[in-house]
């Protein structure tokens, strides 16, 4: 197998989704008709906007401790912002994600995975007229679950979290999707792919987006460090002959190869790894855009070509 050389994955157009600017530990992005600040500690460098733009945002988080903040209001807010319990929605093709913002600064959508639900559509052709079981773990919101559908999956989607589910719910709601599409679990997801394992259960995909710390709904401990390998293992045993895996991570002290090393040893097949990256927008007068890294990615291929 030929060595893997770590790479950025290109991000493709969202339309509801800019990232106007970043810098000095911040992101200025538009999410629909809403304009954010919210930190990001990637962002080491200055800010090429005027303080005014920055000024103008409709929604800042400002951090009040480790646990969380609050969001400021911006004068001139859309009236969605201003609501006691914000939300609106936001499109990735025909899928409607529902933007909350939440007192840990995260909305709902990471923008940064559309690199990968673009890749997992491009990849559902070469199944053919073959099966498209897609199990989603540690699926959050839903974004990811909603665009596989788009692609003809048939997706199981499990989360440990309540909240998150029930979210994802209203996402797949907002979104028409037929009953039967999305098998919505709340689930430990390492219990439930040994489960899968013993019941030999296959699937043509596998996402794996995992926290750095987590908690399953019974109590289970999740601790990247300790438990990501003996998962991702788990997940090759329950792929099906012609499958793929893609795996990412956030805020982690490893590095893309140390991602891309776990897939291969899922055995023959193609792997690529790199960074996910929101590219600013090109604003005329302004410095040249740049790249926010906002994530790790590695993803394995069998039985598919290879990767596109």
């Amino acid at each position: 197998m030929p060595p893997v050389r770590p790479a950025v994955f290109p991000h493709p157009a969202f339309p509801d989704h800019q990232l106007l600017d970043s810098g000095e530990g911040e992101k200025l992005e538009r999410l629909g008709p809403v304009t954010l600040v919210r930190p990001d500690p990637q962002a080491l460098w200055k800010r090429r906007l005027p303080a005014g733009v920055w000024r103008g945002a409709d929604l800042v988080f400002e951090r009040e401790s480790d646990r969380g903040g609050r969001w400021r209001i911006g004068s001139g807010a859309p009236a969605a912002a201003r609501a006691r319990a914000p939300e609106w929605p936001v499109r990735w093709g025909k899928a409607v994600l529902l933007v909350r913002p939440t007192p840990f600064k995260h909305v709902g959508v990471f923008p940064e995975q559309a690199a990968n639900w673009r890749w997992l559509a491009d990849l559902a052709p070469r199944f053919g007229d073959g099966p498209r079981r897609l199990l989603n773990l540690f699926a959050y919101t839903g974004a990811a679950t909603l665009a596989a559908v788009q692609a003809g999956y048939d997706v199981t989607h499990v989360d440990a979290s309540r909240t998150s589910l029930a979210w994802a719910r209203d996402n797949a709601r907002a979104s028409g999707v037929e009953e039967g599409r999305i098998r919505f679990l709340l689930e430990d997801a390492p219990a439930f792919v040994q489960r899968e394992a013993r019941r030999a259960n296959r699937y043509a995909g596998v996402l794996i987006d995992p926290p750095h710390y987590g908690r399953g709904p019974q109590g289970e401990k999740w601790q990247l460090e300790d438990h990501l390998a003996e998962l991702v293992q788990g997940a090759g045993s329950i792929l099906a002959e012609r499958a793929f895996v893609c795996l990412s991570a956030y805020a982690v002290g490893f590095l893309p190869l140390a991602l891309a090393n776990l897939l291969q040893e899922l055995g023959d097949g193609a792997v690529e790894a790199g960074e996910l990256a929101l590219p600013e927008e090109d604003v005329p007068g302004a410095p040249p855009p740049r790249l926010l890294s906002a994530g790790m990615c590695a993803r394995f291929t069998r039985g598919l070509g290879e990767p596109a």
